[in-house]
């Protein structure tokens, strides 16, 4: 017999930051099934070229990324959001002070246990 799912309630100040790298920084909530994660970048900060089996969809709350993506590069702006299909290889560059929140289904494992070495280098 399985338990009955909880619900979850949390404030983002209570929600831990994780510092990546200098210029990246990282806060998430995590349900059963889905992430939620806020993304701070400043200016200049660069998110390699990476893929996941998760899909991802980004929303950004303040600034702007530039993606390269599917052979294009996309500026994703304040108000703006960028589906991500899995498999599908992507970097980003903060073109300004950026916030984003990225919404990861299944969870991100590799964040979760901490073997996200792609971001925790350079800058």
């Amino acid at each position: 017999m399985s338990t009955p799912a909880k619900s979850k309630h949390v404030a983002w100040k209570n929600v831990e930051r994780e510092q990546l790298n200098p210029l990246i920084g990282r806060e998430m909530v995590v349900g059963d099934r889905i992430m939620l994660a806020r993304v701070l970048l400043k200016k200049g900060a660069h998110v390699p070229l990476h893929h996941h089996h998760n899909e991802q969809v980004t929303y950004i709350l303040e600034g702007a990324l530039k993606f390269a993506i599917a052979g294009k590069e996309i500026v994703v702006r304040a108000g703006e959001v960028l589906c991500i299909p899995p498999h599908m290889p992507h970097e980003a560059w903060a073109i300004e002070d950026t916030v984003d929140l990225d919404v990861f289904d299944p969870p991100r494992e590799d964040w979760l246990n901490k073997t996200d070495d792609y971001l925790r280098h350079g800058r």
